[in-house]
């Protein structure tokens, strides 16, 4: 399979039969290409989102394959890889999208807010699913970016259309919002789960390896989930974060052994994952107000 690094924009446009209007961003739509590409794995140096209109191509992200929907729209950013891989006996061009490079965006708002459009690092099996009035809206922002292409090159150019793209991606996002709603049945399942197998890391046998606590990515991958999808699902869900979560329940196993065993506080550190009991004592001190020394000398004298 022939793989491309899409490093510039018209390295994309030259490989689709497109013309490069801008150096730093594209509007594309596929079914002017004067190309057909069935399979590529392609590596990305750019951001890019397309908003894909048929079934009948999937790609396959990491040792998953996915298939696309109507209506979907998928994301990347610099960095990412990904295979697109066509259905025997299918061509698919009905693909419309938007691509950036990092330096249209240096300096400028979005610039420094790119970093909260947290979609970006989402897996592609969790791609954002649009409406109809949804899909209207995407379609709008591109429309206006794609006019903006149309005039010459100037001192404005940059913060008009880094302006256009900032709104396209809030728009994104409050789609992002309406879809973890709309999915509250199979997201709180998510979040028992994670609760159970919370509980279940406590529940095992000691292991006093000091190795740390349990990490965020550890919980996203049971859930076949990226780190940032499941962070994100969880706050909606809960109202509080995967870490906050993780630290809490962690702090109640900690309450338990302070009020049921003699053991040393550094060997309950120890055995909760600190490499150093100062550690624990700290974040004890944060959560509680006191120092596991003073909450189980509180217990003794109640």
């Amino acid at each position: 399979m022939e793989t491309v690094y899409f490093d510039s924009i018209d390295t994309y446009n030259k490989l689709y039969g497109l013309p490069t209007r801008h150096p730093l961003v594209t509007v594309v739509d596929l079914k002017e290409s004067r190309n057909i590409i069935n399979n590529l794995k392609v590596k990305y140096g750019l951001y890019a989102l397309f908003l894909k209109n048929g079934i009948n191509c999937s790609l396959k992200y990491g040792r998953r394959q996915y298939d696309y929907q109507e209506g979907t729209i998928v994301s990347f950013a610099p960095g990412q890889s990904v295979e697109v891989v066509m259905k025997e006996g299918e061509i698919s061009k009905d693909v419309i999208g938007l691509l950036f490079h990092p330096d249209l965006i240096y300096g400028t708002p979005l610039g420094e807010k790119i970093a909260s459009f947290d979609f970006f690092d989402y897996s592609q099996m969790e791609a954002l699913h649009l409406s109809e009035s949804e899909r209207a809206i995407f379609l709008d922002c591109l429309d206006k970016i794609n006019a903006e292409l149309d005039y010459p090159v100037d001192s404005h150019s940059a913060s008009v259309l880094s302006a256009n793209i900032q709104l396209l991606l809030e728009y994104l996002s409050r789609f992002y919002d309406r879809q973890f709603i709309t999915r509250h049945k199979v997201n709180s399942e998510i979040v028992a789960q994670f609760e159970r197998h919370l509980k279940e890391y406590y529940d095992a046998p000691v292991k006093g390896d000091g190795l740390g606590l349990p990490s965020v990515s550890e919980f996203a991958n049971r859930a076949n989930l990226s780190p940032k999808y499941f962070g994100e699902l969880v706050k909606k869900e809960t109202g509080m974060t995967t870490k906050t979560l993780i630290m809490q329940h962690m702090i109640n196993v900690a309450k338990h052994r302070l009020a049921a065993s003699s053991d040393d506080v550094s060997i309950i550190a120890y055995d909760l994952g600190f490499q150093y009991p100062a550690h624990f004592s700290r974040m004890f001190k944060r959560m509680t107000g006191q120092s596991p020394t003073e909450f189980r000398l509180l217990l003794e004298q109640n």
